[in-house]
């Protein structure tokens, strides 16, 4: 049974292998999403849509069986624009999955997405501006598109969309974000995400936002941070000072 099934998946590589030179494929869409996370990582989704000629259905059907195929093997298969937008040169990467979807036919056109997700961490720096605030300013140097005469710049039908944390508020955008439309007017107000569409140059490209921290969160950050300082003694250390306290709340109830 196990020589079957190594036939099998040797058979099926050499027909993905045999199909790949006359393949046809063209990526009409790329949509890149950031979710920014409040510990300056940022969670990537990327779906591109990609037209599939009649002659490659099938071949792209045998791809998606063949489940070890990788990122670099599907480079192959469908060109340049099928790599990591977000990347950090001094960071790993890391969850990364690659999903490439079922063809659907509409009007005689075959299509089909494909999508990658990853997290990549220190997307974003973060400073703090006052007791429980923290302003986080993106990090451009991690944007990863085409070079034009000018610097980086977003390519025909893509669109890049940021997204941050839930409770944070937008500061400032640069270029001025293309959707939602005059959403620099409003000085961002109730919005999580913004978006800008293809010819937008991203060279210098910056985006900022805040974010209040709890009460119980810095409570936590302090905690965490004692904890870092004195290793397991910082239990000992809050132990004791928990039971001056109570000594001590005695001792002021019995006079």
């Amino acid at each position: 049974m196990q020589n079957l099934k190594a036939a099998f998946l040797v058979a099926l590589m050499l027909s993905v292998l045999a199909f790949t030179a006359s393949a046809s494929y063209t990526v009409r869409n790329l949509n890149v999403t950031l979710t920014l996370k409040p510990n300056t990582s940022a969670q990537v989704n990327e779906v591109l849509r990609v037209l599939v000629s009649n002659a490659s259905v099938s071949q792209y059907s045998m791809n998606r069986l063949a489940f070890n195929l990788t990122l670099s093997d599907w480079q192959k298969l469908l060109g340049p624009m099928l790599v990591q937008h977000i990347i950090n040169s001094n960071e790993s990467l890391y969850n990364f999955k690659l999903f490439p979807g079922p063809i659907t036919t509409q009007a005689g056109q075959s299509a089909a997405y494909v999508i990658m997700t990853y997290t990549v961490p220190n997307v974003t720096f973060v400073n703090q501006t006052s007791p429980r605030q923290f302003l986080y300013s993106f990090n451009p140097k991690v944007l990863n598109f085409n070079h034009g005469v000018s610097g980086e710049v977003l390519i025909e039908n893509t669109t890049l969309t940021i997204t941050v944390p839930q409770g944070a508020t937008i500061e400032t955008a640069y270029p001025l974000p293309d959707l939602p439309p005059y959403a620099s007017l409003s000085n961002y107000k109730n919005l999580s995400s913004v978006s800008w569409v293809y010819g937008e140059p991203l060279s210098k490209f910056s985006f900022t936002f805040l974010m209040q921290q709890s009460i119980q969160g810095e409570v936590a950050s302090f905690f965490r941070s004692v904890y870092n300082i004195f290793g397991i003694f910082s239990y000992v250390i809050i132990a004791a000072a928990v039971l001056l306290f109570i000594i001590y709340t005695y001792y002021r109830a019995s006079k």
